[in-house]
């Protein structure tokens, strides 16, 4: 006889829509340029990455792309503010999607949290969230971001961050699927 959901072989008797399993998760001992998590399962509703990055220099942009496709079928969208200033911005038709600025501070990280959502899709194009941030003390960024793969015939199997200069030792980042 079940109790509280799981029935007596020990299996749950039914499956929580919207948990979270850890897929992947990496941790940076030297400074790299890239990180790549690759072949994703498919099976899972959406995807999210939590991270926590530093690059070598705060001026450099963390970017990503799905699958290796370094051609022009990415967009993105950008809001974020630096004190007491603001910034939005966009582009269509471009190579990468922006994972955010990076801290280049010792000892102080960029946060990212990034959904992809219907990643194992074949009949959709794929859809990117993210809110990304770092504190400095006196200075900081806080964003959020969004953006879409033009490539909507192919399941979303890996997923490269770059960074032109380098993450730095103890960037980390958590991949998880959401049922």
């Amino acid at each position: 006889m079940p109790i509280l959901g799981i029935m007596a072989s020990s299996r749950p008797a039914f499956e929580l829509v919207g948990s979270y399993d850890s897929l992947a998760s990496v941790t940076i001992g030297t400074a790299v340029s890239s990180i790549t998590f690759a072949g994703i399962p498919t099976g899972y509703k959406h995807l999210q990455i939590r991270g926590i990055s530093r690059g070598a220099t705060s001026t450099t942009n963390a970017t990503f792309q799905f699958n290796g496709d370094t051609g022009s079928n990415y967009s993105y969208h950008i809001l974020y503010g630096q004190g007491s200033s603001a910034l939005a911005t966009g582009a269509g038709s471009n190579t990468f999607i922006y994972l955010g600025t990076q801290s280049a501070t010792a000892s102080t990280f960029s946060t990212q949290i990034i959904d992809i959502l219907d990643y194992s899709s074949t009949t959709k194009n794929k859809t990117v969230r993210s809110l990304c941030g770092y504190e400095n003390n006196s200075a900081g960024e806080v964003g959020v971001f969004s953006g879409a793969w033009y490539n909507s015939s192919t399941a979303i199997n890996s997923i490269t961050f770059s960074l032109s200069t380098s993450f730095q030792q103890y960037s980390s980042f958590a991949l998880y699927g959401i049922k």
